[in-house]
């Protein structure tokens, strides 16, 4: 699980921030008001684990400085399409963070790694590359072309929806092709172990 929390971690820090921002400018419709508060949130939480003594990495930092350069744009500019755009740097960040090859390997269990090529786990890896890519992608065009409603329902649905959607999905296939594999292997084994002497 460690690297599944390598490639996520960046996106879950960054998500208080962006959720305060978001939550902040439906309820009160003040913009300067929510990212004042964001960026505030988002300092606040290097400043905990400092104060409690962990490491903060270097994608933590950076996260942090979007906060604060993004944040700070929209305090200047009273333009909330800089906080808009944020995300997508975070999630072409993660979308590089798994680039990495076989960063899903760790999650398969002992018994279905028996039964499936690496292969197939290090081309999930990518299709999950690609999914954070997509979203930083979409997430652009809808800051910069929608309005701060419309981006507001588009982060807080359509990016927790298609990680389901491609959680499920990736499940699914990999468990299916681990069962079918293991058929093979025992249907296989089967006529070989008939032709083996049986010991008086």
């Amino acid at each position: 699980m460690k690297n599944l929390f390598f490639a996520a971690r960046p996106l879950a820090l960054d998500l208080l921030s962006t959720l305060v921002f978001v939550a902040l400018s439906a309820v009160t419709h003040n913009v300067l008001l929510a990212t004042g508060v964001a960026v505030a949130a988002g300092a606040a939480r290097v400043a905990w684990q400092l104060a409690r003594r962990e490491r903060v990495n270097a994608l933590q930092w950076l996260s942090l400085a979007l906060v604060l350069v993004t944040g700070g744009a929209t305090l200047v500019t009273h333009d909330p399409r800089f906080m808009m755009v944020k995300p997508s740097v975070v999630y072409v960040l993660v979308g590089l963070a798994m680039l990495q090859r076989g960063w899903m390997l760790p999650y398969m269990p002992p018994a279905g790694r028996e039964h499936l090529p690496d292969a197939v786990m290090i081309a999930w890896g990518y299709v999950w590359a690609a999914l954070m890519f997509v979203t930083a992608a979409l997430n652009a065009v809808v800051a910069l072309t929608a309005s701060l409603a419309v981006w507001s329902a588009f982060i807080a649905v359509f990016p927790a929806a298609s990680k389901i959607a491609l959680f499920a999905v990736t499940y699914l296939s990999v468990r299916a092709q681990a069962i079918r594999n293991a058929r093979r292997g025992a249907e296989a084994a089967a006529p070989v172990a008939a032709e083996l002497p049986v010991a008086a």
